[in-house]
């Protein structure tokens, strides 16, 4: 866990203060939100007032008749309340022991150290790894994670040769509570975007060569208009960026879509870039014309990792036939460019990709490569943008549509390869 993640975690409102301000919006009173969640009236005047301070804006419009939420209570509401339904199901789900309407009570009563010391302990493996990465004492995490077993009533941890572990149940309901720990931190942006100082964080995973390529295309444009807000970046392969949105680690992953169907994400294809067999200039096959599968493995080429499309492409464009020497995988792109505008080798990249390398490289005259890919966003099924991510969003898909791949490009690189 980085510093930053870190910090943001001690920057959320009390989860109990957040259950009381849930109940005083859907109530529409003080009185009625104590009697329901069986503390006095001051107490949860006291609570809802903590929770003003630590979000630093009003949230209810006090009236003779009741408390009732305002534009920023609203905002807050909305999201809160999505928040205890994706935990109450991450507990349902558990298994645990009892009615279901004790599962709300245990949802108001776990507290964001025990969470996120749960969620520590699943990427990290161990108690001692992730107290390390934590900067706490083993026993302070320990009891943190014991404190929340009793909670929950149910059994979270399992003993191994490196010490106190989560069980696959355990892991599963640390990826489901931190993906609802995302609508709080998309309320405070929301929050911040409300008061006219749009800021806040937004995590974006960039798939890599494509995605990095774009996402590089617009972050200037983006931080420029709103100097206030951080990004994160993170890189990987299709199945790491997927796992990190199922995990709630990034809020938007750019790069290639439609491969891969899945229930829980969904996948927005906005323009078609073909692959490419691509090479220097004036490479000796750059300037033939109908280029065959026998002259392409005559050459080294630099592939793909394991897993990405690119490599499965490369791997059934020679099934049955003499392969090429392959002794280089990466998915850097900056790599890929130096290593082939030094040599002959040859690679696959998209048509986009190859528009920001053309002072060094070009395409050979090679092709369809089928199906093409598309550029595009993958996003969880459920969830809701904050401002500051739907105007990224926006950005993206107005510089994929408007000029990713304009049509003379297209026409240009078709003509060029003979498609």
């Amino acid at each position: 866990m980085n510093d930053m993640a870190s910090q943001q975690w001690h920057m959320l409102a009390s989860i109990r203060h957040l259950k009381l301000f849930e109940s005083v919006g859907h109530l529409g009173g003080v009185r009625r939100a104590s009697e329901e969640c069986h503390l006095s009236q001051p107490a949860v005047t006291q609570a809802i007032a903590k929770l003003e301070e630590r979000v630093g804006v009003t949230l209810l419009k006090r009236r003779a008749s009741g408390s009732y939420l305002n534009e920023f209570g609203i905002i807050l509401h909305r999201r809160t309340q999505r928040f205890f339904a994706q935990v109450e199901e991450a507990i349902g789900e558990l298994g645990v022991p009892g009615s279901p309407l004790s599962i709300p009570r245990m949802a108001s009563r776990i507290s964001w150290l025990q969470i996120r010391s749960l969620v520590a302990l699943v990427g990290d493996g161990s108690i001692a790894q992730a107290a390390r990465a934590l900067g706490v004492s083993q026993t302070s995490l320990q009891r943190a994670c014991r404190d929340l077993e009793r909670i929950l009533g149910t059994p979270l941890y399992a003993q191994a040769a490196s010490g106190g572990i989560a069980t696959p149940a355990a892991a599963e309901f640390a990826r489901k509570v931190n993906m609802a720990k995302r609508e709080i931190d998309g309320a405070i942006e929301e929050l911040e975007a409300a008061r006219v100082n749009i800021g806040g964080e937004i995590v974006i995973g960039a798939m890599l060569l494509a995605g990095s390529a774009l996402l590089a295309s617009v972050i200037q444009e983006f931080v420029a208009s709103y100097p206030n807000a951080n990004i994160r970046i993170l890189s990987g392969n299709t199945e790491e960026m997927m796992r990190c949105l199922r995990m709630g680690d990034v809020d938007v992953v750019i790069g290639l879509v439609g491969d891969t169907k899945c229930d829980d994400l969904v996948q927005i294809a906005l323009a078609e870039t073909p692959y490419l067999v691509v090479g220097r200039h004036g490479h000796p096959l750059s300037n033939k014309s109908g280029v065959t599968l026998d002259e392409l493995a005559q050459y080294d080429w630099i592939i793909a990792t394991p897993g990405a499309r690119r490599r499965i492409r490369f791997e059934k464009l020679f099934v049955g036939r003499r392969a090429p020497k392959t002794r280089i995988e990466t998915g850097s792109l900056p790599t890929v460019r130096l290593l082939l505008s030094r040599s002959d080798r040859l690679t696959i990249l998209t048509s986009y990709e190859l528009m920001h390398e053309e002072d060094s490289l070009e395409a050979i005259p090679f092709g369809p490569i089928d199906p093409a890919p598309f550029m595009g966003l993958m996003m969880r099924n459920s969830w809701i943008p904050t401002q500051l991510l739907a105007d990224f969003i926006d950005l993206v898909r107005r510089r994929i549509v408007g000029s990713l791949l304009p049509a003379r490009e297209l026409q240009r690189i078709h003509q060029k390869i003979g498609l």
